[in-house]
């Protein structure tokens, strides 16, 4: 099996998420530790990846009003922390998470550009937008905007931020939208390339959102579902004056190499106990129940109390929950009819339910998953979610990579120094105002 005419792309995300991974120590502090950050990106560079990619919240998850220990230590910029890690790095791009719901164009523009300088044209961003008021509470206007005005406005932003760019010959440049009114000077990128744009919606707005103006498509989507993901948003294209060569479609995906497929399935599934912890587990159940349920045994049966469908929705994120009050009854039912069926803890239950299932098998056997997935459309390339951290990455790059690399679907070398190289997408893009 050869892919050599069709090279199969890896980005890797730095794992922040307590639900996915298991931490050194078990400490949230080494989640924001820059060491940890610099080393993943230079395992990564030394896989060949194409890029490194930061997630971030504009607020920390709560419990019941109070920023909670589980979870990260904090969230730092991070455009800050990507212009560190370019001066540990040559060839990796280096892509943020940048909110378009709260932000402002030129400043992004702004900071996006002296990255995408200071690590000479690898710099990539990856416009999301944020759905609720607790999350706007940290900014000054407040509230938050509609589904349908948010990507209205990520639209609005991405276009000016793109003229900003493009304007080379220092013309301001003059817009007035519904969420913007601006008269603005250029700001210059690397060698006049952009920013490589990276985009995670679903939605029937956000895939057409990303038809429009995405560059990489972060996907949840695999199996059958991957498959008519990526023929629906390829197939949109068209219509934007675009072909399917201008946009990437990564699905993330974790995985677990082993001896034997046997072996790795079992790791995954010890792995997949160790990553919910006991405080993590009381914490999930929580959301549901929407009362305190620190006095349950985590290894226990589930509470023998109902949902406290009065009391605050925001117990444990400070979000609004997405369940109405039948929802959330319904929900409670499910967990405790597979609890009694299968005779589990809330912690085995929790990490039962929570289970995203990982690539699992010798490096053979999730190199041949890979590549087939690929060559049946399902996706042009993966991103890599390790579920340890900080050195999560090392048995992927040590053993799948040169698996990868003898079937043609890696290069043993980087050929070329921009992400957009990388990637093979142009390094123009058409002109906007």
């Amino acid at each position: 099996m050869n892919l050599g005419r069709r090279r199969l792309h890896l980005g890797v995300l730095f794992p922040v998420n307590p639900t996915t991974t298991v931490w050194q120590g078990g400490m949230p502090g080494s989640q924001i530790d820059f060491a940890a950050i610099a080393g993943l990106a230079v395992a990564a560079e030394r896989g060949r990846f194409d890029y490194l990619l930061l997630a971030d919240d504009l607020r920390l998850p709560e419990r019941n009003g109070a920023v909670t220990e589980v979870g990260v230590a904090g969230r730092h910029d991070l455009l800050t922390v990507l212009s560190a890690v370019s001066a540990v790095t040559d060839r990796l791009g280096l892509v943020a998470t940048v909110n378009t719901t709260f932000n402002e164009p030129y400043d992004i523009a702004r900071q996006l550009a002296t990255l995408d300088h200071l690590a000479k044209g690898r710099a990539g961003w990856n416009a999301v937008t944020t759905p609720d008021a607790w999350v706007g509470e940290n900014f000054r206007r407040g509230g938050f905007l509609p589904h349908a005005e948010r990507y209205e406005r990520a639209a609005e932003f991405v276009g000016l931020c793109r003229a900003f760019w493009q304007g080379g010959d220092g013309t301001p440049s003059a817009h007035q939208g519904r969420h913007f009114r601006v008269e603005g000077r250029p700001v210059t990128a690397s060698d006049g390339t952009e920013p490589v744009l990276v985009q995670a919606g679903d939605s029937e707005q956000g895939r057409e959102f990303a038809a429009a103006h995405a560059e990489v498509i972060y996907s949840r989507k695999k199996g059958r579902a991957g498959l008519d993901f990526y023929a629906d948003v390829k197939g949109r294209l068209a219509r934007h004056g675009r072909d399917p060569g201008q946009l990437r479609i990564m699905p993330a995906v974790t995985y677990v190499v082993g001896e034997s497929r046997a072996e790795a399935e079992e790791l995954a599934r010890a792995r997949r106990l160790e990553i919910v912890t006991p405080q993590m587990a009381t914490h999930y159940l929580e959301a549901l129940w929407g009362c305190d349920l620190s006095a349950y045994d985590p290894e226990g049966p589930l509470p023998d109390i109902g949902p406290d469908l009065d009391g605050a929705a925001a117990f444990v994120t400070g979000r609004p929950t997405a369940m109405d009050a039948r929802r959330r009854v319904d929900r409670v039912a499910f967990l405790r009819q597979v609890a009694e069926s299968r005779k589990l803890s809330i912690r085995g239950l929790v990490a039962l339910v929570t289970h995203t299932k990982a690539l699992a098998g010798t490096a053979s056997d999730i190199a041949t998953e890979m590549i087939g997935y690929v060559e049946a459309g399902g996706c042009d390339g993966y991103i890599i979610v390790p579920d340890r951290a900080p050195d999560g990455l090392d048995d992927f790059v040590e053993h799948v990579v040169p698996e990868l690399q003898s079937r043609g679907a890696l290069p043993a070398e980087y050929g070329s120094t921009g992400l957009r190289g990388h990637l093979g997408l142009p390094e123009r893009l058409p002109a906007r105002r």
